[in-house]
């Protein structure tokens, strides 16, 4: 096994409970943190391989709870449409690309999230068993899931909600199977979480179904909440209350399931989830392309939610996550300085190890395991200095990275991928993305098309 000495580090310590920069080296023999010593003295480390860390800062890895990677095949078009995205694009989208497509999508995907210092994705989608060797391919820390529902979700863009149990097995077969192929592989690096898509496309059968599942296997759980104003008219219509209520009555709440967006609930919808312990997945990126996200953050930060943060769709930019998620956090209460980029980055370090049920990531410490990033303190960005944290919050990015490791193993090292040939990863994702269009035009769905450039 590989052993590595850190040396001469500014780290990010969890040792209060708040992240903080501390000094000193960090050993690590094969996957595992096995040492912080403030000095070097003797030959304890000799036969540890030095790395000089002096001009970076070593944080926990970052952890996306909420993305779809495959989705990055509508990068730079919907943000700039009306219209309902999930059903009349996303949807469609997934459903268009061929297995090989969606593997080139996801795996360009996986090549920005190491950019950008993130060591962990949490990605539930359809199809996934055609793009999850590509993602094991990379060297990432992953959650994956079939998402699932019982309404025919094709249907749903044209405006019909039509629940047919047949084609909610077939998720449900998936789900089993990807359980049964990735949980547990790679040396624990991969685990399947169970996903519902949203209270809309899932009736009490389906939810009963993923309770189930996630009780037999003791998997996590995700599903997607409040997201838009299709899913919140169905709910009503159909079940006579929030989202939130029918998942609540359905008994699918609590603190092993981490809900996304929330964008329609309600003060009353959030305090019973704050009850519950059910997480806040936030994606404020995503969800801000069209003017701030509009939940009820106030509620949600006066109630104690916990959260974490994902990237969600079109990007696997954690920077750009936390930035939103402090601005828009903070203007909750009209222009705070609460939360601080303390909290923020909690969100996507240790609230997130929790929330996934994992005790060795989120946090460098001695028997944590090794997944880190290493950003570059003599980048712009990053200077001047009074408290690196801060600088990295408020104006991080990715060409900060230097580095990104998961389980020991550099996935980047010095700015260069090392697990992924990154100009055919993006090349093949090109073509990938301009063949789904081709066939979307082709299907002429009576929506609008994206601006494309002319050459």
């Amino acid at each position: 096994m590989t052993r590595l000495l850190l040396k001469n580090a500014r780290y990010i310590t969890h040792a209060s409970g708040l992240p903080e920069v501390t000094a000193g080296h960090i050993a690590i023999d094969g996957s595992q943190i096995v040492a912080l010593p403030e000095t070097l003295d003797g030959t304890e480390f000799d036969s540890f391989e030095p790395i000089d860390m002096s001009d970076k800062l070593v944080s926990p890895g970052l952890i996306n709870s909420h993305t779809h990677a495959v989705l990055l095949v509508l990068r730079g078009t919907v943000e700039d449409i009306e219209g309902n995205l999930v059903y009349q694009y996303m949807v469609p989208a997934s459903y268009l690309l061929e297995p090989r497509e969606r593997a080139a999508i996801a795996r360009l995907a996986c090549a920005e999230a190491i950019r950008s210092g993130t060591t962990t994705m949490v990605d539930p989608l359809r199809h996934v068993a055609d793009y999850a060797p590509a993602m094991i391919e990379t060297g990432l820390r992953l959650w994956l899931a079939e998402s699932c529902a019982d309404a025919v979700t094709t249907e749903v863009g044209r405006g019909r909600y039509r629940f047919d149990r047949e084609f909610g097995q077939t998720f449900l077969d998936r789900t089993e199977a990807l359980i049964e192929r990735f949980h547990g592989s790679e040396d624990d690096r991969v685990r399947v979480m169970i996903a519902a898509h949203g209270p809309d496309n899932c009736s009490p059968w389906m939810l009963g179904q993923l309770k189930a599942l996630a009780r037999q296997h003791g998997l996590r759980r995700t599903v997607h909440l409040s997201q838009i104003i299709s899913e919140k008219e169905q709910v009503e219509a159909l079940h006579g209350c929030t989202s939130t209520e029918y998942l609540d009555q359905n008994d699918f709440l609590g603190d092993d399931l981490i809900a996304i967006h929330w964008t329609f609930c309600n003060e009353s919808d959030v305090a019973r989830l704050a009850e519950t312990g059910t997480w806040l997945g936030h994606c404020p990126a995503s969800m801000s392309a069209k003017g701030p996200h509009p939940l009820p953050m106030r509620a949600i930060l006066d109630h104690g939610v916990k959260i974490v943060l994902g990237t969600d769709n079109m990007t696997e930019d954690m920077f750009h996550a936390m930035k939103l998620a402090q601005t828009l956090h903070r203007g909750a209460y009209t222009r705070s300085v609460s939360p601080g980029p303390q909290q923020v980055f909690n969100y996507v370090t240790r609230n997130a190890a929790e929330a996934l049920d994992h005790p060795g990531i989120g946090e460098i410490a001695v028997g944590k395991k090794a997944d880190l990033a290493m950003f570059d303190l003599m980048t712009p960005a990053m200077s001047p200095r009074v408290s690196a944290l801060s600088n990295l919050v408020h104006y991080g990015h990715p060409g900060v990275v230097t580095d990104t490791m998961v389980d020991g193993r550099f996935l980047m090292r010095d700015r260069v991928l090392t697990t992924i040939d990154e100009r055919a990863a993006i090349t093949e994702a090109q073509a990938a993305t301009d063949a789904m269009w081709q066939r979307f035009d082709t299907e002429d769905r009576h929506v609008p098309l994206p601006a494309t450039d002319p050459v």
